[in-house]
């Protein structure tokens, strides 16, 4: 299959710390920290590889990996009501001027 032009939606690489710097970017000189190498001073390689990424894909990679971490955190503050207790949370608007009948 012929493909012209960049992909429809990014690709998720899958990323490791980096065992050099252990993921702190930078690794103990004689006298002070130095950038780490092997991962470009991300502290992230690629998983299957160990490879270091681009700076642009590593920052395209990052944000992906960010924007999963606050739709988690989202989720955590505000938790969607299950069970019986959808009831009592939402407004089904079947009350007198629209406002919550629960039928209790």
């Amino acid at each position: 299959m012929r493909r012209h032009g960049p992909d429809f939606k990014k690709e998720v690489v899958e990323l490791a710390q980096c065992p050099a710097c252990r993921g702190k970017a930078v690794i103990k000189g004689v006298f002070h920290d130095l950038a780490c190498v092997q991962c470009n001073a991300s502290g992230w390689v690629v998983a299957a590889t160990g490879e270091e990424l681009p700076v642009d894909e590593l920052v395209t990679q990052l944000s992906l990996r960010l924007q999963v971490a606050q739709r988690q955190i989202n989720e955590l503050k505000h938790p969607r009501a299950t069970g019986p207790e959808v009831i009592y949370q939402d407004n089904n608007r079947r009350g007198a001027g629209g406002s919550n009948r629960t039928l209790d």
